[in-house]
């Protein structure tokens, strides 16, 4: 796996939509459900995956333009090396945005919380995750954080067509961690 960096989101549960009773909270990579602290994008200060490469440039980032910590929660990401595409039916490898800096820290503790399923068809952020965006949790199992607890399941899935029906691709299978982390409010 690839570390890809971190981002912090306001985590909450599905929506009714979703129809995933199963579900309790959506740790999703995207931003349609459970959404991202900011739209960081403008800040320039994502790496080459569109994460961050360490929470101290989240911590900075929100202090400078007084965003809140409070309700976010940390998460750390890493991918699998290549990305699936649904029409071809082919895996094909992926690579940062070489016009921006990546050098991941990563974690001294993490814990995995399963693995999500997120197309990139742009190849820069992350757009949409299929399980939650697409209320495909509804129809085939996850757990309670809206993830596949195996990567085996979400290659399964991907070459399975379990997501014909949603937003096009290609799809990259990423593993979705939290951490022991806690970015200070107070810290300037």
């Amino acid at each position: 796996m690839i570390p890809l960096g971190y981002m912090l989101k306001k985590v909450v549960p599905p929506p009714k939509w979703m129809n995933a009773p199963n579900v309790d909270l959506v740790y999703s990579v995207s931003g349609h459900v459970s959404e991202n602290f900011a739209n960081y994008i403008p800040f320039w200060k994502h790496n080459g995956w569109w994460f961050f490469d360490d929470p101290s440039i989240l911590q900075k980032v929100a202090t400078e333009n007084d965003i809140g910590l409070s309700d976010l929660t940390i998460f750390y990401y890493e991918a699998f090396e290549s990305e699936y595409d649904d029409e071809k039916k082919t895996w094909s490898p992926i690579s940062p945005e070489a016009s921006f800096t990546t050098d991941v820290k990563i974690p001294a503790s993490k814990v995995l919380r399963g693995y999500d399923v997120v197309t990139f068809s742009a190849h820069t952020s992350a757009e949409c995750s299929l399980l939650s965006c697409n209320s495909v949790a509804g129809t085939i199992p996850t757990n309670r954080f809206c993830l596949f607890d195996e990567f085996s399941q979400a290659r399964d899935a991907l070459e399975g067509d379990a997501f014909d029906n949603s937003e096009p691709g290609p799809s990259r299978i990423i593993a979705v961690y939290t951490t022991d982390l806690i970015l200070d409010e107070t810290k300037p």
